[in-house]
């Protein structure tokens, strides 16, 4: 047998992206031949994601309070075109949805069931949940995954720093690189961590289940689809004025597929770090932004919450009108945004919008049970549209202020 030849060796050195899709496709085969071989592989997958979202919290903190510490005094860190993407582009997805789910409507099957979960009872209990994470005690916000909290408290350590002594801030940023560098090594094995992980995952549930919810998942990944291949490309055309496509496909193709199989967004944050910087983009910018993206730019959340809620509305006949829809896809960007702060994620927030059309809580949560049946494909769609925007938005405000800047100094 010859030898393999030495340029893809190197390739096979050099690309994860291609180690990666080797460990997925190696994944399938494994739990489409031998399910037991693969049940007993599932702990390469779950060590990966532990790794992640270990490393995630400290790699924020740090970076945040060393970015900030030294930044130099007027300069821009071009957060609020961030901030206005994610907030667009999370209430785009949700009109998005209501328009494809009135177009294909959706019935639904309804049965007795029992969610072990409380949803919240209103807007306002899903705000103040993310005022009392912005104030949390910041070991505490570091040990439980609270990124509302610890931006805020390396925000402020940051700036507090500001007026140290430059001995102070240079251990602050020799900290930051070492962190970084351990976040290397982690993602470094990302490909065995989604070998273990798509393994486990077929073997376990395959989709079997699901066909009963082909139309309902179908309406679903539509929407995420049309988002992530229109709408985003669209407002990033809007705004550098250039093929948005390249930036686009490398986003979903280097973020998404591994935020596809981690199904956390948390998770998928040193992966999204190591991108922008690949990508050479401000690290004042996405040290920021990557984490705050996290918690607040969530259009697959607002797309799950609209299709379902509406789902229920025409399974029940439900008549609605466009000032409706209207206040559901508000409601639902809303929500989105506060979905990392509730137990269960988005799919607990369906009640709080079928009240709006004045559902029965029992038949939402029968709902919200079905969205638990199809969340091995809905919630992996989701937080990979969610998790690859984030680096899609920064990346984008970072290039428009790049272009911006030469054009003022020509």
């Amino acid at each position: 047998m010859s030898a393999p030849p030495k340029s893809l060796l190197r390739r096979l050195k050099t690309s994860l992206v291609l180690q990666i899709i080797i460990g997925i496709i190696a994944g399938i085969l494994v739990a489409t031949f031998s399910p037991a071989s693969a049940q007993s592989i599932s702990f390469l997958g779950e060590l990966f994601i532990k790794a992640l979202k270990a490393v995630a919290p400290i790699l924020v903190f740090v970076l945040v309070t060393s970015s900030i510490a030294n930044q130099k005094r007027g300069t821009s860190t071009h957060l609020k075109p961030v901030i206005h993407l994610y907030l667009i582009g999370t209430l785009l997805a949700a009109t998005t949805a209501v328009i494809i789910s009135v177009l294909f409507p959706t019935t639904l099957i309804l049965h007795a069931t029992d969610i072990q979960a409380t949803p919240p009872e209103g807007i306002i209990e899903v705000l103040n949940t993310l005022l009392f994470k912005l104030v949390d005690n910041p070991i505490h916000a570091l040990s439980s995954g609270n990124f509302i909290g610890i931006l805020a408290w390396a925000a402020g350590l940051g700036l507090a720093l500001q007026h140290a002594s430059q001995t102070t801030k240079t251990m602050i940023g020799d900290i930051s690189n070492s962190v970084t560098k351990i976040v290397h090594l982690v993602i470094r094995f990302a490909p065995l961590g989604l070998f273990g992980l798509v393994a486990s995952t077929f073997a376990k549930t395959g989709f079997s289940s699901l066909i009963g919810y082909s139309h309902l998942l179908l309406v679903l990944i539509g929407c995420m689809f049309f988002i992530a291949l229109i709408v985003n490309p669209a407002m990033v055309y809007f705004k550098i004025r250039r093929n948005p496509y390249p930036l686009v496909f490398q986003c979903l193709r280097e973020s998404g597929v591994t935020a596809f199989f981690t199904r956390s967004s948390a998770a998928n944050i040193p992966i999204n770090m190591e991108l922008c910087r690949k990508l050479q983009l401000h690290e004042d910018t996405y040290s920021v932004s990557i984490p705050l993206g996290a918690t607040i730019n969530m259009a697959g959340a607002s797309i799950t919450i609209t299709v379902l809620t509406l789902a229920a509305v025409q399974t029940l006949g439900i008549e609605f009108d466009i000032a409706t829809a209207i206040l559901l896809s508000i409601v639902a960007s809303v929500s989105a945004c506060g979905a990392s702060g509730v137990a269960g994620g988005s799919l607990l927030l369906i009640p709080l919008a079928c009240s709006l059309f004045g559902v029965p809580n029992d038949i939402a949560m029968q709902v919200v049970a079905i969205g638990f049946i199809i969340g091995v494909v809905q919630d992996s769609a989701e937080t990979a549209l969610n998790s690859s925007t984030d680096v899609l938005f920064t990346a984008a405000a970072c290039i428009s202020q790049s272009a911006a800047t030469q054009k003022k100094n020509t």
